[in-house]
């Protein structure tokens, strides 16, 4: 196999560069770099770094050497910590390029050997990545705890149920004169029904997990000079739309992104609503509908009119929306079921953002449990689910142990295509272990 090296720290000038490299050449490189052998696993030590062809010097480095299969890679692994200038960086890469064995990493090769060498699954995998991409301390929290395994861990724990429940259908099937327990099949339906239950409740979570992960969309809509532009303006707190009196002024959606209370928000400024007067209008018109339609929350805005009167925006709210009654310091009518609000003097906008935030916290609270935070995990447990009921039905109508079988088979996969790691093995050391096939 190849040593791989790359620059694992961002780019550019800094203080301190790390350049790691992982593979059977490892220790050989750090070797050909400074003359001496690795030393010790995982004591750092400070070395003049030389260029191998010609002994010319590199820079003064901090270097590490971690032994494998105690790495992050499995492999092993040596870090060089060179000062962080663009020539200095430049001039380590362009001497590792030149040693035979070693090549430059591909786009995230250290993470997928760390996962092929069984030191990370695909749900650590990914919530490294989501670690990395973390935008708010939410975002943060929930990403370490799957990078730590929370998440596959209760998935590993799911499968392996399942997998001693097919273990039970197969040796009923493969194994007719051995000593098993007879009438077995029937006796898994508890078990099957108490996992099935299980995984339904996760799934049953408000899809909180990946609105935390990926933010949550907040449209505002409502006709046009009702005070949408300054209200993305004042929540942004910054001049992040055009406003004017002129009505018509936003054509395309604008978008604010932002952390509100540890969550991270997109929230949309659409066109205003009414009959377009143009066909650069009619398909603004037709964007803002459609952005509010996905939306995970719309703010609707209704405005007053200086004369008692209302626009008429609220016939366009629904179960679930935040109404907000704008203008009010014109004068507002009684008993309107709204947030009363002045974007123009600020009046009201602190219980806007509360609210807001009030809203935005349910739809993406940080869970204690772990939960589903990409669509492929959510694809693949209903997959799962919906074999496991098929299960149950086949058990209480008696169909053949080998369709029951199949589909225990197909649930059991579905799970483990989560996690990466779906081995026969575990399938024939359960049947032995349990059963003490062929004593």
């Amino acid at each position: 196999m190849d040593t791989i090296y790359a620059l694992s720290s961002a780019a550019g000038r800094a203080g301190v560069a790390v350049i790691r490299l992982s593979g059977p050449e490892a220790g050989g490189t750090l070797q050909a770099l400074t003359g001496r052998a690795p030393g010790d696993a995982r004591k750092a030590e400070l070395r003049r770094l030389r260029r191998p062809d010609d002994g010319a010097p590199l820079d003064r480095a901090l270097v590490l050497f971690f032994s494998g299969p105690e790495s992050f890679t499995g492999e092993d692994v040596a870090e060089l910590h060179v000062h962080g200038g663009r020539a200095v960086v430049a001039s380590v890469l362009e001497a590792l390029a030149g040693i035979p064995g070693l090549r430059a990493a591909l786009p995230g090769e250290f993470t997928r050997r760390a996962f092929e060498n069984g030191k990370l699954d695909l749900t650590e995998v990914e919530g490294l990545a989501d670690l990395i991409d973390a935008e708010t301390e939410a975002q943060r929290r929930q990403a370490l705890r799957q990078m730590e395994g929370a998440l596959g861990r209760l998935y590993e724990d799911w499968r392996a149920r399942l997998m001693r429940l097919l273990a039970y259908a197969e040796a009923e099937i493969d194994f007719p004169d051995e000593e098993v327990p007879g009438d077995l099949l029937k006796s898994l339906g508890p078990e099957v029904e108490a996992l099935r239950a299980d995984i339904a409740i996760h799934l049953k979570d408000g899809h909180r997990g990946e609105r935390l992960r990926e933010g949550v969309e907040v449209a505002i809509m409502g006709p046009p000079n009702a005070g949408k532009s300054s209200l993305l303006n004042r929540l942004a707190r910054r001049e992040a739309a055009i406003v004017s009196a002129e009505a018509g002024t936003t054509r395309d959606v604008v978008e604010v992104r932002f952390d509100l209370g540890g969550v991270p928000v997109t929230l949309a400024d659409t066109a205003g609503l009414r009959e377009a007067a143009g066909e650069i209008e009619a398909e603004g018109v037709r964007r803002a509908l459609a952005r509010a339609e996905a939306a995970d929350l719309r703010i609707v805005v209704e405005a007053c009119d200086g004369k008692g009167g209302l626009t008429g925006s609220f016939a366009l709210a629904r179960e679930g929306d935040l109404k907000l009654l704008n203008k009010v310091d014109l004068g507002a009518p009684d008993n309107v079921d709204a947030i009363m609000v002045s974007v123009m003097n600020g009046e009201g906008l602190g219980e806007v953002e509360q609210k807001l935030s009030e809203i935005v916290s349910e739809l993406a609270s940080l869970s204690e449990n772990p939960v589903v935070t990409r669509a492929r995990h959510r694809e693949g447990l209903e997959e799962c689910l919906a074999s496991l009921e098929r299960v149950g039905e086949g058990l209480r109508a008696g169909r053949e142990t080998e369709l029951i079988t199949e589909d225990l088979r197909l649930a059991a996969r579905a799970l483990g295509r989560i996690t990466g790691r779906v081995d026969v093995e575990d399938l024939l050391d359960i049947v032995f272990r349990d059963f003490c096939i062929g004593k």
